[in-house]
């Protein structure tokens, strides 16, 4: 199937070549599925005829139900190994799945949209971009599935790594000057509306605020930075920016044309577009996004054509403002028609059809800020006011500066620098001393959330100011601590990175007294708080990593102080300091589940089975199923790094259901010549309560003719306890199949001995921790002896498992133990071997050897 889709994939399809230093031109192929239930090994297979070529590398659908699929190869012809990104450079769009494939492997899938979170994303940007890496001389294929409940619009664009970053800042810097100018100018007008009181400048910074909402949202940006969790949010907000931005343009267009006094029919008009817009704005929050998209469509077209009008007919009458609002209004109607075009796709994807709403609403704000500053002036006709005027609007541009720029680099609750000024001066230290020891200490105080609820919000903040000046006064007292100064020549020392947490810069050159002295100062961000007669417990954390070993930038260290937050501090520090053996959050573990799925779908896992033996015949009786995996890549695979991910994600369920096939098979097999054996298979809880297993043990045993007698299900005794009266119901119906079911791991839990009493089990394996030192341990013999005598008055069986010495072996006979297993009877064996093992194992003369001295003694 790999083979006949790669086939698929490569005929036809003309590469992007990507070679020596020159911008990459990108074109595609592109399918319609006008169903949108196509899915990849269909699209793969699609002969060429069905694909048609775009070789500008962008197309426009217009607006439509169907889903797209984009196919397209690119080839590195340069020395060097390229870091590449694939950008669909269209913010809009709902869903969309990038498929990597690199020879016949499909090597990366890439999930995205406008309907999905924002992160994780590959690269934090609101356009649909996927990275990828290509080696010198090497292709790979990429199948785009695009989605979209707005107009269809797919410029794709290869970009090299650097290159792309560099065009993104340029471009935001770009997109955040307008958003800038617009903020200043809404600032501005609300200022002027405070000292006179005059209605219109309120208007008209509500409709510059209905812009900024309208683009920050058709952007991406506001989805991006306010709130990258709820895209369902990010989609109201769209719609509910244009009857904001129509409602209070109408509002403002109507008192500054001055339209009552002089044209009561086109007054009339915007009333009736005020009230329609008022309901529109109410549709957007309630109907779905594609009839509120329709909606405010319809409305947009009416609302341009109506103010469209109203400049000329102002004019015509005489209104000096007239003038300008017919100037003004001129070149946004013509963004927002070339804007509708692209989307219609009747033009295409460029510069000027992709920004020239924007460009055409700066100038609109620009044209009638200058008219309302005419405005002002005519109607203040003496200098000194109109000076004074002027200079108001320039302490609150300044104003508004300083408090964007306050925002963006402090917190508002306590003052603190935030997590951008800390990353920004931790850069630059270590830029200025690559070779020097430091450190990047954070401290999160973990009860914040519960003392938000009990105190109040109020309250809440008024305790972290009283933190943050204790933690910057400690922090001041200590030369280790590095600090710095912003504009205003503020010290800064301690940072807050979020709500609860804290960050600072430690000089490790300088800690010539082993950091006792920060960790005395950590000792007193520990104790209690006193607060209204109060003594809250703060309950801090404490982590740290250190530089150039455990991070090389601000942003790593942070990521590894957090890490090592989550350690228990060994040693004689408050502190947790990351270490890469604790650290259970590597990128590894996010795709070891999707590719044990793979190996279970390609059989590249296996089953060993461990021997377990009857310490009154010396015969072997059982064997245990224990799976094995050797991954292409990391090697062999310990079960205790996947087992435990494959029970959380539910993959358990298919690993047993893979390892009862493949151990009965070869139990059956087996019983040819050793008709006394029994299988055990471990079950996790996930499996009891599933109801495929009975089904799929009873068609297993039924397809390789083995009684169900011969299989034993283990079960932890802490599975066994996760739900106790339907687990109990679950084994009782196994075992009236007749299985026998057996608990696992006696004695690392905490179970119920009246529960397990009424288990239908047939054995107990006691746990390798009771066995390990029961020779050198009197109590830990005594422990075993108890419990081997309790389990027997219980009725069951008794295994020892992990037993690695003739000695431990000898004594538990001794003690009464049933059967063993372990690594001195023998190590888990692959089938084969498995083979040869028992066939020496019954032979006479090897089976006298270690079992006799055993069975005499």
């Amino acid at each position: 199937m790999c083979l006949l889709a790669w086939n698929a994939v490569q005929a036809e399809t003309r590469p992007i070549v990507v070679a020596g230093a020159a911008p990459i031109q990108s074109h595609f192929d592109y399918w319609e599925d006008p169903e949108g239930q196509a899915d990849l090994e269909q699209v793969v297979g699609l002969p060429d005829t069905q694909w048609q070529a775009k070789p500008s590398g962008s197309a426009t659908f217009g607006m439509t139900p169907s889903t797209y699929w984009l196919r397209f190869a690119v080839t590195n012809q340069t020395p060097d190994t390229l870091n590449l990104i694939a950008e669909l450079a269209y913010s809009q769009l709902d869903d969309v799945i990038f498929h990597v494939f690199s020879g016949t492997e499909k090597v990366h899938e890439f999930r995205t949209g406008d309907t999905r979170p924002f992160y994780p994303r590959e690269v934090e940007h609101p356009n649909m971009l996927l990275r990828f890496a290509l080696a010198p001389e090497q292709t790979k294929t990429l199948y785009v599935r695009a989605e979209t409940a707005g107009p269809m619009i797919l410029p794709l664009r290869i970009w090299r790594e650097n290159q792309f970053f560099g065009a993104a800042s340029n471009e935001q810097k770009l997109h955040f000057f307008y958003y800038g100018c617009l903020t200043v100018i809404i600032l501005i007008n609300l200022a002027v509306f405070l000292t006179l009181r005059e209605r219109l400048y309120l208007y008209y910074a509500l409709a510059i605020s209905g812009y900024l909402l309208f683009f920050a949202s058709s952007k991406g940006y506001s989805f991006q930075l306010l709130y990258p969790d709820v895209p369902w949010l990010h989609a109201r907000a769209l719609l509910a920016s244009m009857p904001i931005l129509a409602l209070f343009s109408v509002l403002f267009c109507r008192t500054f044309l001055k339209i009552r006094s002089h044209s009561p029919r086109l007054d009339l008009a915007m009333r009736a577009m005020i009230c329609f817009e008022i309901v529109n704005f109410a549709c957007a929050m309630v109907l779905d996004y594609n009839s509120a998209m329709k909606l405010s469509a319809i409305s947009a077209l009416v609302f341009f054509s109506l103010l469209f009008v109203a400049g000329p007919i102002t004019w015509a009458a005489g209104v000096r403002a007239g003038a300008f609002f017919t100037l003004a209004w001129t070149p946004l109607t013509v963004g927002v028609l070339a804007t509708a075009g692209r989307a219609l796709g009747f033009f295409p994807v460029n510069f000027m059809t992709e920004y020239a709403m924007q460009i055409g609403s700066g100038l609109e704000a620009f044209i009638l800020t200058l008219a309302l500053a005419d405005r002002l002036y005519r109607e203040r006709e003496e200098k000194i006011k109109a000076q004074a005027d002027s200079l108001r609007k320039e302490i609150a541009r300044n104003e508004a500066r300083n408090k964007l720029n306050e925002a963006m680099t402090h917190d508002p609750v306590t003052g603190l620098p935030n997590r951008n000024r800390f990353e920004w001066m931790v850069n630059q230290q270590l830029e200025r001393d690559p070779s020097g020891q430091y450190m990047v200490g954070v401290a999160r105080i973990t009860r914040l959330d519960e003392i938000n609820r009990t105190l109040g919000l109020s309250r809440s903040e008024r305790l972290l100011r009283r933190l943050a000046g204790q933690m910057t006064m400690l922090a001041g007292q200590l030369p280790v601590v590095l600090g710095t100064q912003d504009d205003q020549g503020r010290e800064e020392c301690v940072y807050q990175l979020s709500g609860d947490c804290f960050g600072i810069l430690v000089n490790a050159d300088k800690a010539t007294d082993n950091f006792a002295g920060l960790n005395e100062a950590l000792g007193l961000l520990s104790e209690p708080i006193l607060q209204d007669n109060l003594a809250i417990e703060l309950h801090p954390k404490f982590g740290a990593a250190s530089f150039p070993a455990q991070g090389e930038n601000a942003a790593q260290l942070i990521r590894n102080a957090h890490v090592g937050m989550e350690i228990a501090p060994r040693g004689p520090f408050a502190t947790g300091l990351y270490s890469p053996a604790f650290d259970i959050y590597s990128e590894s573990r996010l795709t070891l589940m999707s590719d044990l799925r793979e190996a279970l779908q390609n059989n590249q896992t296996e089953l060993y089975y461990q021997p377990k033996v009857c310490l009154n015949s010396g015969e072997i009786v059982g064997l245990e199923a224990l799976i094995r995996w050797h991954h292409p890549e990391r090697g062999w695979v310990c079960p205790s790094d996947f087992v435990p991910l494959a029970e959380e994600t539910g993959v358990i369920r298919q690993l047993t259901h893979w390892a009862i096939g493949e151990g009965i098979r070869d139990l059956a097999g087996l019983l040819r010549e050793h008709p006394s054996l029994t299988l055990s298979i471990n079950i996790s809880t996930r499996d009891l309560a599933s109801r495929e297993l009975g089904e799929r043990l009873s068609s297993v045993l039924a397809q390789h003719t083995v009684d169900a007698e011969r299989l034993t299900l283990e079960l932890t005794e802490t599975a066994a306890m996760e739900d106790p009266e339907k687990g109990l119901r679950a084994l009782k119906a196994l075992a009236d199949t007749g299985l026998r079911v057996s608990i696992d791991d006696f004695g690392s839990g905490y179970s119920s001995l009246s529960y397990l009493k009424r288990l239908p089990a047939s054995e107990i394996k006691l746990d390798r921790s009771l066995i390990t030192d029961i020779c050198a341990s009197e109590s830990s013999r005594v422990i075993v002896e108890t419990a081997i005598n309790m389990v027997h008055g219980l009725g069951y069986r008794v295994i020892a498992e992990g037993v690695e010495n003739e000695e431990t072996a000898h004594l538990l006979r001794e003690m009464g133990c049933d059967k063993l297993q372990g690594f001195w009877l023998c190590h888990p064996l692959p089938v084969k071997e498995l083979k040869n093992w028992l066939a020496e194992h019954n032979e006479a003369p090897v089976r006298t050897r270690a079992y006799s001295r055993i069975l005499t003694n």
